[in-house]
């Protein structure tokens, strides 16, 4: 076996909050039919690698349900294999801490070279393009990277080259970058090189941007060179970019992330449901409706999952809708994610008001007008929820009016 490729899927994605209550990132429901751990499995698939090791560590049930034995990839194949592995005596501390817990578990593939993943990020990779250039520098390890804006740039691992790409600095979310060239998270490591790193470098919470990566760029018979990938990369950890990011792909003027293309397909497993039903009283513009919903009032500029009900006279613009919720008639639902199974009222508003007042209990995940109420969460008839509000499963609603900035239990 040349590549062996791990999935660091344990993050715990406190800053998607409601979303991760209850399931770990990568399982997040995304573009109405997916989960988000889907690109990083269908990358490797169109990339014809099929030898996977899933970490997980946080709420796994929900995505060892999705992925099963990884048919949908055909990852389910007689000579390789995805194997999903969970913490035994101890917590992942970091992310190279992860690898290292299961060091004994790579070994026995006996890879060439180490494919390193995150499972929360949404695009599109050949694979093999970055391994062929690895092998072409003769490189020890091999960070993708792309172009970020120099206002965001604090937010990623940050590396300065020569020209022929080789990496000669890197800071770890620098406070004052000092070039725009991002590390996209994605590593590929010569095999040895890679159990040389974990079982030297001590740290209890051995992590790759802090430790193992500025390591081996100080060593000088390491050769870490940067793979520059200019196409779709998005990071979906937060609120705001999770419905960006969901949003951009009703772009289809200029598709930054083609979904209908047949010569690098995404796959999933997909719920066995109905097609869907448009009413002779609905009004769809812009949108992703997945199988199995029901229209019968107005969608605008939005992305529902499979067994959406829009009923007569409600209004859904510019929201995600995951699946099996139900939208009353006459309700309004606006600038809003709302999880599976959620019921909204009747003439209920969900996004009422011009009070952007940032959510009093996390401010720093809610600020910019976004309301999220989370799985099998209940909006009373006539209700009216303002702005940055969270909603939980079972709230008691003090009142039919819900103001700016509040979180309802």
């Amino acid at each position: 076996m040349e590549t062996l490729a791990l999935i660091l899927a344990g993050g715990k994605g406190s800053r998607l909050d409601l979303l991760a209550e209850k399931r770990s990132k990568p399982a997040v429901p995304f573009a109405g039919k997916f989960r988000i751990i889907d690109f990083s499995l269908s990358n490797c698939a169109n990339s014809g690698i099929y030898d996977i090791g899933i970490l997980t560590q946080y709420l796994p049930l929900s995505l060892n349900e999705h992925i099963g034995t990884g048919k949908p990839w055909d990852l389910d194949r007689r000579d390789s294999q995805v194997t999903l592995l969970q913490p035994h005596n101890e917590w992942y501390m970091g992310t190279a801490d992860s690898v290292l817990k299961n060091l004994e578990f790579v070994r026995r593939r006996e890879p060439k070279f180490v494919l390193i993943l995150s499972g929360d990020h949404i695009y599109k990779m050949n694979y093999r393009k970055m391994i062929n250039f690895h092998i072409e520098k003769g490189a020890s390890l091999t960070i993708a990277t792309q172009r970020v804006p120099m206002d965001e740039a604090h937010r990623f691992g940050i590396m300065e080259t020569n020209e022929e790409k080789r990496i000669i600095g890197f800071e770890e979310k620098p406070k004052q970058p000092r070039s725009d060239q991002a590390s996209m998270g994605i590593y590929i490591f010569s095999a040895e090189v890679l159990y040389r790193a974990l079982e030297t470098i001590k740290d209890p919470n051995l992590d790759f941007g802090k430790h193992i990566i500025p390591a081996l760029i100080k060593e000088a018979e390491s050769k870490v060179y940067a793979f520059e990938f200019n196409g779709y990369w998005r990071d979906v950890g937060t609120y705001d970019s999770y419905l960006q990011t969901n949003i951009e792909l009703l772009n289809m003027s200029e598709p930054r992330l083609d979904l209908y293309s047949d010569a690098w397909k995404i796959y999933t497993r997909s719920e066995e449901m109905p097609p869907v039903r448009v009413g002779s009283n609905a009004h769809i513009v812009n949108s992703l409706i997945s199988n199995g919903s029901v229209i019968d009032g107005t969608v605008i500029n939005s992305v529902l999952s499979p067994g959406v009900r829009v009923e007569k006279g409600a209004i859904v613009r510019d929201s995600v809708i995951l699946n099996n919720t139900i939208i009353s008639e006459n309700a309004i639902v606006e600038k809003a994610i709302l999880d599976k199974k959620v019921y909204v009222g009747r003439n209920a508003i969900v996004g009422y008001s011009d009070d952007y007042t940032p959510n009093e209990e996390r401010p720093n995940v809610l600020s910019s007008g976004i309301n999220v109420i989370e799985k099998h969460g209940y909006v009373p008839d006539n209700a009216k929820i303002a702005r940055n509000c969270r909603i939980y499963r079972h709230a008691k609603f003090p009142s039919l009016f819900i103001k700016s900035g509040s979180t309802i239990r």
